[in-house]
This record gives structure tokens, sequence and C-alpha cells, in this order.
């Protein structure tokens, strides 16, 4: 009887000793290539983002990070796709607020949750809002601009980089703290917008400094008041709405790093302190400011109390405001 159980236990510790060796042996995340979606055309501020981070990550881990502009349906054709992925931290997604925070709230049918189907894994940085007016638009200040406006109501048309993007609803949260009556005109991004104000068909929009900084330093627009609660380093003599008396106005586009929301917390943790260490990089944050991007870098938790912040705050102006994209 003894030498039974003796050999049972012997069996036993050799099935466990396969088995722990089985677990070892399964390689460290990341152990494959990494496909990161951006849900814009390259070249803007999210894919200049999102290749600038990839790069640095790459290195860190030992593996390619391969940039996959998917760009569509007002970010929600990416979306859905990395929704639809594995949840094994091979695909993520760069996300705005667009993504995350305004389109459940501008479109009645949505081909993702942004909540059921993606979970948070960093925010990477803020693109602060800038009220900027042609040069010759007769608008000297922010104060000049708003009581302009407010003397005729509907009289002043404004751009924006797209109907539903944080640039429109920025000047949208404008118009509501200020009294505003303004017309939206809506381009396909914020380079053919800048354009028009350059040139003089439109006096105004809200930009990114990404987007705007070439054309505020070459004086061909002006920048009036930014929606932060700080000044900009990069424009230190263009005060903040809070400053003119209009301390709700801030807006930016947040763009951080969503993953497939039925990824295991140990690879959203592990990816969480990979981007965050190649934001912090040095060499990336100068990159990053130097571009006009705010780095920032924070927890999976803190991301998604943002995250909820940002809903409650925005979807309470689309609904007063009955903003719809359908």
């Amino acid at each position: 009887m003894k030498k039974h159980i003796a050999s049972g236990l012997a069996v036993l510790s050799l099935v466990v000793a396969a088995s722990a060796g089985a677990q070892t042996a399964q390689p460290a995340y990341p152990a494959k290539p990494i496909r990161w979606i951006v849900p814009y055309a390259a070249g803007g501020g999210s894919d200049f983002l999102a290749r600038t981070v990839a790069q640095t990550l790459s290195t860190q881990v030992a593996q390619p990070v391969l940039v996959d502009n998917k760009p569509g349906g007002n970010t929600a054709l990416a979306a859905a796709e990395t929704a639809r992925s594995p949840a094994d931290g091979y695909t993520v997604l760069s996300a705005d607020n667009g993504t995350l925070v305004f389109n459940p709230a501008l479109y009645k049918s949505l081909s993702y949750s942004p909540t059921k189907d993606l979970a948070p894994v960093t925010l990477m940085g803020k693109f602060p809002m800038i009220l900027v007016v042609g040069t010759n638009s007769g608008f000297a200040t922010a104060k000049d601009f708003i009581a302009k406006a407010k003397a005729k109501p509907g009289g002043i048309n404004y751009a924006s980089a797209g109907a539903g993007s944080p640039h429109h609803l920025a000047m949208e949260l404008l118009k509501v703290e200020a009294g505003l009556f303004m017309v939206h005109v809506p381009y396909r991004g914020a380079a053919p917008a800048l354009a028009d104000v350059v040139g003089g068909q439109l006096p105004a929009m809200m930009v990114d400094l990404a987007a705007g900084a070439g054309f505020i330093k070459g004086n061909k627009v002006r920048a009036l008041a930014v929606a932060n609660p700080t000044r900009l380093p990069q424009l230190p003599d263009v005060p903040t709405f809070a400053e003119l008396g209009y301390k709700n106005v801030e807006a930016a586009a947040l763009v951080g790093v969503v993953v497939p929301s039925a990824t295991s917390p140990e690879v959203v943790n592990t990816l969480n302190r990979q981007i965050v260490a190649a934001i912090n990089e040095p060499s990336v944050r100068t990159r990053m400011v130097d571009f006009g991007v705010e780095p920032v870098g924070n927890t999976p938790a803190q991301y998604a109390e943002l995250l909820k912040n940002e809903t409650t705050r925005w979807h309470k102006l689309i609904r007063d405001l009955k903003i719809t994209l359908d």
C-alpha cells in the first residue's frame, strides 16, 4: 500500500513539475510584433505621437511596433477593428476624446462601445486648443473677438478640423461660456481650415499647437487665447481663457492608448509601464513638446477616471446644444 502511495506521489510530483515547467516556458510579453492602429491618415498629430512613442517602445521591448493608419468613420472604423481583435496585447489603438468621449453622444448607434469594448492603458499627451484668427481679421485680442461676436450674433463664422472634433467642441464650449452665437463651418482636417483662416475666407477657429504652430510663428494667424489651465511655454504671451474670466473654457485633444477590453490586467499593466517609460525618455519628451504636445503618461486607473469626467462634461454640452452627426 505504501509503495502505491509513494508511486502516486512521485507521478503527481512529475505532473506538477511538468506543469510548472510549461508555465515558465511561456514567452514573456511582448514576444512578437505589436500592431499599433492610428485612426487617422499619416502625417497628423495623432500619427506623429504614435510613431514617436512606438519607435522608442520598439527599442525598449526588442520587438517591432508597426503603426497601421486606419482612418474612417470619425475614428469608429479603427476603434471597431481594435475591439474585435484578440485581447492579447498585440493590437493597440491610439484613441482621442473623439473616439472615447464624443462619438457615443454624437451618434445614435456606434460599431463599438468605448466602455464595454476598449480598456484604457495610458494617456500619452494633450493637444491644448488655441483660439486663432487671421492676421487681417480685425481682431486684436480675445476680449475684442468676444465683444464683436456678441455685438453681431450669427455674423461671424468659424472653421473647425471637422464636425465633432475637439476643435469644433472647444469653440462650442466658448460660445456657451461667453454667450456667443457663431456659425460652424467644418473642414476635413485642421490644415485646410487653417488655410482658409489665413486666406480670410473665415475669421477664426480653435486649433491645437501641433497643427497651428507654423502658422502662428509665421504670423499667418494670431493666437488670442489658450483653452488650458496655464499658459503654454511655447506661447508665453498668450493668455488663458481663465485669465479673461472664462475659467470653464478648457479643451484639448486627449490622445491615449487603449486595447480590447478582455485584455488581462497583467498585459495592460506591462504595456502601461513600457509606454510610460517611452514617453518619459528625454528625447521623446523633447520631441513631443517641440511638436506642441503636453506629455502625460499616467496609470490605467487615472486614464479611466479622466475619461469618466470628460464624458460627463462633454456629453452635457453636446446634449444641451443638440449636436448630432447622424
